[in-house]
């Protein structure tokens, strides 16, 4: 087996118990430095790899062997959490002090690793060196390269307690729980709307902000969603990729426009008037109902000032009106309609 090393840049016993976390040093086969401290981006099991099993210290090896031990002698005063390293203790401290020694030379932005701030320089160099051995696509992290992986090996190591569901990514394992739980952590500052991912509250936003980033290129309608435009290009194109089963009609919309129509052969009621109980295949026909009931009568007349409870009622009315007045010769009489 090719011997590996781990070194440190011992300043006696005690430096070599407890390394400083700027000497702590990783030596791989090539003779490449790695930052010796995982930080979350990294997988702990790594540890364990056999190249990784040779040490030319002893102090080296006493270290090493806490990771099978589980032993994690040094404890932050504050959190209380262990580390099995004092150097890990070290950076962690970091974390409660707010120190952030390394700086990016492009947009000084500060950082408490010198780990991350190397990952973080790749975002301006646009360095990705990391590349997926399947689709030859390539990332600035290799846990990003890691996550990748598993779209390619179908591994989904995270399921969902309730329903059984497998997720590839721990933080989607998470907002899906909130679907379980009803948890909504993200709140409009503005109408005090809760939602369940910060993704959804970015895009309700843009109501409030009137922000519609997306353009049709046709029409230059705008849009505050990519996928609102993807669907109203549809009209242009011409594209209706959702066919009726039943009777063969194509739609361009499978959520609303497809699923109302199967309404109509199904015999399918769904919306229910609370007051009568007569019900109805579309929503939005139960809303018009429900002006019968409340006695709303939300469209007004111009000319006579007589009001509707529908906007087609309303449209016939002015049709018929204006036809009598025409006829008078286009005197206004009293409207008897």
């Amino acid at each position: 087996m090719t011997r590996q090393s781990v070194g440190i840049n011992s300043k006696g016993p005690e430096a070599a118990q407890n390394p400083d976390p700027s000497s702590l040093v990783l030596q791989g086969p090539d003779g490449t430095e790695t930052d010796s401290y995982k930080t979350k981006d990294s997988s702990e099991e790594e540890d364990d790899e056999d190249s990784w099993k040779c040490f030319n210290q002893n102090s080296h090896l006493q270290l090493h062997m806490r990771i099978h031990s589980g032993d994690k002698p040094f404890k932050c005063d504050v959190c209380r959490k262990c580390f099995n390293q004092n150097s890990h203790l070290q950076l962690h401290m970091r974390i409660h002090s707010g120190d952030k020694p390394f700086k990016c030379d492009v947009c000084r932005k500060c950082f408490n690793l010198k780990s991350v701030l190397q990952r973080h320089v790749r975002i301006h160099s646009g360095e990705k060196p990391f590349k997926c051995d399947v689709c030859r696509k390539c990332f600035n992290q290799n846990s990003h390269l890691q996550l990748h992986m598993r779209i390619h090996s179908g591994d989904k190591p995270f399921k969902c307690d309730v329903c059984g569901k497998c997720f590839n990514q721990k933080s989607v394992l998470q907002r899906h729980v909130r679907i379980h739980s009803g948890e909504k952590p993200f709140k409009c500052d503005v109408c005090r709307k809760c939602f369940n991912q910060k993704s959804h509250l970015q895009l309700h936003m843009r109501i409030h902000s009137g922000d519609k980033p997306f353009k049709c290129d046709v029409c230059r309608k705008c849009f505050n969603q990519h996928s609102h435009l993807q669907l109203h290009m549809r009209i242009h194109s011409g594209d209706k990729p959702f066919k009726c089963d039943v009777c063969g009609k194509c739609y361009n919309l499978k959520s609303s426009v497809l699923q109302r129509h199967v309404r109509i052969h199904s015999g399918e009621k769904p919306f229910k008037c609370d007051v009568c109980r007569k019900c109805f295949n579309h929503n939005s026909h139960l809303q018009l109902h429900m002006r019968i009931h409340s006695g709303d009568k939300a469209f007004k007349c111009d000319v006579c000032g007589k009001c509707f409870n529908q906007k087609s009622v309303l449209q016939r009315h002015a049709f018929l009106l204006l036809h009598v007045i025409n006829h008078r010769g286009g005197k206004t009489f009293k409207c008897f309609i």
